[in-house]
């Protein structure tokens, strides 16, 4: 077998076998959750960094438009990722750790439901954003790894990935947002 092929497979099977180990009973709750939220007519709000950020926006994407689009009941949703000129003025004038918690002390009221993704589970801008929105009564759901990380033991509700590889983290992460989304998207 070739060195790519044997590369390939390894990191193709490594990747399978993480997802029998994702909580299917907390996936279910988390929809429970936003089906909640957006029937009471709250917000969700999002955040992450680096590639958590993409997945944070590609499902703001998805909800706003695919699970909302032509849909009775439809969701309020909120990129926290996704003002580049607000995030760099933060971070510029406050301080990196800022960014989504100043955004969310304009927006975040009770019953809202804030989701951080962070692979490390110690990003100090999303742990400080979970902070405060569970200092306001929000819903606090975390994506990030069951290896270590403060996030995972911060939020109400976490969804853990049971690895430290930034690469399959983010790919299971993509896996649990879609399977948040497509709930409503594929729903009657």
């Amino acid at each position: 077998m070739s060195d790519d092929l044997a590369f390939t497979t390894h990191y193709l099977d490594q990747l399978a076998e993480l997802l029998p180990k994702l909580d299917r009973p907390k996936i279910a709750q988390a929809i429970g959750w936003m089906r909640s939220v957006r029937d009471a007519g709250k917000m969700i709000y999002i955040c992450g960094n680096g590639g958590s950020a993409s997945i944070a926006s590609q499902m703001v994407v998805d909800i706003v438009k695919g699970a909302s689009f032509k849909k009775k009941a439809r969701f309020k949703m909120l990129g926290l990722t996704d003002s580049i000129a607000t995030i760099t003025a933060y971070a510029n004038d406050e301080g990196y750790e800022t960014v989504f918690v100043e955004q969310l002390k304009n927006y975040a009221e009770k019953d809202d439901l804030l989701i951080g993704i962070s692979g490390s589970g110690n990003s100090p801008n999303v742990l400080k954003a979970i902070e405060y929105a569970n200092s306001v009564g929000c819903k606090t759901m975390g994506l990030t790894t069951g290896e270590g990380g403060k996030l995972k033991d911060l939020v109400n509700l976490p969804l853990l990935v049971p690895s430290k590889h930034m690469g399959r983290l983010e790919d299971c992460f993509f896996i649990l947002t879609h399977v948040l989304c497509y709930a409503f998207m594929e729903a009657d």
